[in-house]
């Protein structure tokens, strides 16, 4: 018998979605507060991100600059 089969692979696919469906309703709970703004860490985990994305934008075109 195969571990990989049509009832194992549908199992898992439904598993599967559950899942992503479960952690993308605890994410949205977890990411606002109770009147429905972001919390002050979700709120930095932006900045940092938009930070991070520039930084890497100059950094890159700065380093072409000098090829």
């Amino acid at each position: 018998m195969s571990v990989l089969n049509k009832r194992n692979a549908v199992l898992g696919w439904a598993v599967w979605s559950l899942s992503k469906q479960m952690a993308k309703k605890k994410a949205k709970s977890a990411a606002s507060s109770d009147d429905g703004l972001p919390t002050k860490s979700a709120v930095a985990a932006g900045i940092a991100a938009v930070g991070g994305a520039l930084w890497f934008w100059r950094h890159r075109a700065s380093a072409d600059d000098e090829s």
